[in-house]
């Protein structure tokens, strides 16, 4: 897959904010993370209009600019799992070389005209988990107690309780991503943003509930955000057919049950915590 000049800058720039994050900690780092967020978005939207006159004709997909930005700002929280070394080198040009070509293939789809193949539907879909497993493991790995220690279980060890707060403000991070994560994959499927919206807030929801419900449980190590984006793929696996009808009394029954388990997984949540 050939990459254009742009995109190889862009990933180039956001290697060195990436490599700079490592060296912070608390809230600097929630900053960096957000701005390469922005820095991916913006300056996609920017080389993917440059790359094809055609495209500022029609104007650049926002879809398309999602799971670039979603894997920057997972690896600016991943960095943080790899102890301060040359092991770091391998693993940022990782990090990197998955940007590299999610950037080249939301490029190339931006720039078609016929509908996605199923092909490239598939390579979306592939990216999109990658994202989704960047993003939640990177922001367990900011959030302190978000990540459980297994060696604790391990060693027989108790864990240290988290907070309402934290199991609640996880919940929300996670879910957000989801949001953005299956707004991509639905935007593949139907152009109508209330299909595509009401799809991704229905994942959204989906992700949120499960996450409280793993820190609940204190699911060890990196197989919560594991579980997450299992649970995201299985959501949409059993939603990607044709976008149901506006009035479809299947959206009304799952949206009421989703908001019920909800509801359940945060009073369990709180009751477990207080």
């Amino acid at each position: 897959m050939q990459t254009s000049a742009g995109i190889r800058e862009l990933v180039v720039a956001g290697g060195v904010l990436i490599v700079l994050a490592r060296f912070t900690n608390g809230t600097p780092t929630w900053i960096i993370a957000v701005l390469l967020f922005a820095a991916i978005f913006l300056g996609a939207l920017e080389v993917f209009g440059e790359a094809d006159p055609t495209i500022r004709v029609r104007g650049v997909p926002i879809e398309s600019l999602i799971d670039p930005a979603v894997l920057a700002f997972g690896s600016v929280g991943l960095v943080h799992l790899v102890p301060i070394g040359l092991l770091e080198v391998p693993f940022v040009a990782g990090l990197l070389f998955i940007l590299l070509r999610a950037l080249g293939l939301e490029s190339r789809l931006a720039r078609a005209t016929a509908p996605p193949s199923a092909t490239d539907r598939t390579a979306v879909l592939a990216m999109t988990m990658v994202a989704g497993l960047a993003a939640f493991a990177g922001i367990a790995a900011l959030v302190p107690g978000a990540l459980p220690d297994p060696g604790a279980v391990v060693s027989g060890g108790s864990l240290e309780p988290a907070t309402p707060s934290l199991i609640l403000g996880l919940a929300a991070v996670d879910g957000l991503v989801a949001f953005l994560l299956a707004y991509r994959v639905a935007a593949l499927r139907s152009t109508s943003l209330r299909d595509v919206g009401w799809a991704a807030s229905a994942a959204a929801l989906v992700v949120a509930i499960a996450a409280a419900a793993l820190r609940t449980i204190e699911i060890p190590g990196l197989l919560g955000p594991a579980l997450l984006v299992l649970v995201l793929f299985l959501w949409e696996a059993m939603h990607g057919g044709a976008p149901a009808r506006r009035r479809d009394p299947r959206r009304i029954w799952e949206t009421g049950l989703l908001l019920a388990l909800g509801l359940v997984v945060v009073l369990w949540s709180v009751g477990l915590r207080s």
